[in-house]
């Protein structure tokens, strides 16, 4: 097994769930997601079968109603972590929240793996990354854009500094003193 692959555990549609192993990213194949189980076979998931795939640190295989523990969906306060900050309505009709990246990873997400990345509201739980298919969302919705307030543009150079060289390249006149 490469080190590359992750643990995660697929939820199904239906409620049921996988555990098994998978990439990062680009693990997404005509439609489907090649899964390695724990057996050591790899199971073929169609994404129209899977609600979302969680990236997790322990499998939790004693617990069969909720082995990925995503216990919090929704964010209690604005997030401190920079992202977008996403709303997303499952075709469950249930619904989760989680920060997707700002920059051109995004795209890279819809396009090669046909869903978002998305970091959830507790990352201390066993859940670290979730990834949604686009066939599994019926609504999305940009609630915020998080920025750090740190990184502040620099401003443009203002008028204020051309008018202090102007002060001393003035000529004085000719009857004034100097001390």
């Amino acid at each position: 097994m490469s080190s590359s692959r992750k643990k995660v555990i697929v939820r199904r549609i239906t409620g049921e769930t996988v555990p098994g192993y998978l990439p990062l990213a680009a693990f997404v194949r005509n439609g489907t997601v090649d899964l390695l189980d724990l057996s050591g076979h790899v199971i073929s998931i169609g994404l129209t079968d899977i609600k979302y795939i969680c990236y997790v640190r322990d499998f939790n295989l004693n617990d069969t109603a909720n082995p990925e523990r995503l216990t919090r969906r929704t964010f209690l306060a604005r997030p401190r972590t920079e992202g977008l900050w996403l709303r997303l309505t499952f075709r469950t009709e249930d619904q989760l929240e989680g920060l997707a990246p700002i920059d051109a990873s995004l795209l890279d997400d819809l396009i090669g793996d046909a869903g978002l990345q998305l970091i959830p509201p507790d990352i201390r739980s066993n859940t670290q990354r979730v990834y949604v298919p686009r066939t599994a969302i019926t609504d999305l919705q940009l609630l915020a854009v998080i920025t750090t307030p740190s990184r502040k543009k620099p401003l443009p150079k203002s008028a204020a500094t051309s008018l202090q060289s102007e002060l001393f390249n003035t000529p004085l006149p000719p009857n004034t003193r100097t001390n």
